[in-house]
């Protein structure tokens, strides 16, 4: 009971997301349901996908995915963002619980029309954060706690994070979540391989098999 209590007064009073709308989602990895949501203090919009119970105190496998219209949609091979999301629900579904909130900032933030003029850079040899700094734009934009503040508006406290990323882990933590870091790496093309180098090195993504 007082474990239960730690879990609950270290939650938010008052979160700055609105759940919109729920609905089933049948896909071809199996049944989840689908949330909309809405931020009460920005135009942002975000997208939850959650299979099971959610239990305050069962550790429980989530993941923040950031939109990215040519990987998820397109299959591009210049990044992994497609099969980590595919992976991410394919571990859900076997464990039957858990969440992916889906953040809609395409580009790391800088929108689609900036992701394809920085993809020209890198056609011309820019890596992923030389492109975006050539385009005078941010190398990264996106601000996670409205994510973290979907998990717990689904309930859950205690975390199992799929990710890469120590930012989306930090803001997790931020938000009163209990994080246990899972990796989530997966066998990316060659395409990739200069991307997820960089991410690695010059933003300290936490990719083990990346050299």
């Amino acid at each position: 009971m007082k474990e239960e209590q730690e879990l609950i007064s270290s939650v938010p009073r008052t979160l700055s997301v609105e759940r919109a709308a729920v609905a089933r989602l049948p896909t071809e990895v199996g049944e989840f349901k689908i949330a909309g949501y809405c931020s009460l203090i920005s135009d942002e919009e975000f997208v939850a996908l959650f299979k099971g119970e959610m239990q305050g105190n069962v550790p429980t496998l989530v993941r923040i995915h950031s939109q990215c219209l040519t990987g998820d949609v397109f299959g591009s091979t210049k990044c992994d963002c497609r099969l980590q999301l595919h992976y991410a629900m394919e571990m859900i579904e076997q464990e039957g619980r858990g969440a992916i909130v889906y953040q809609l900032q395409e580009g790391r933030g800088i929108g689609i029309i900036n992701k394809i003029r920085a993809y020209a850079l890198q056609d011309a040899g820019a890596d992923t954060v030389e492109a975006n700094e050539q385009l005078g734009l941010a190398v990264d934009l996106r601000e996670y706690r409205q994510c973290a503040e979907v998990l717990l508006d689904l309930g859950l406290r205690r975390v199992r994070f799929l990710s890469n990323n120590p930012l989306k882990l930090q803001a997790a933590k931020d938000a009163g979540l209990e994080v246990e870091h899972v990796a989530l790496e997966v066998e990316s093309s060659d395409a990739a391989a200069h991307y997820l180098r960089t991410k690695k090195q010059k933003l300290g993504h936490l990719l083990e098999t990346i050299r």
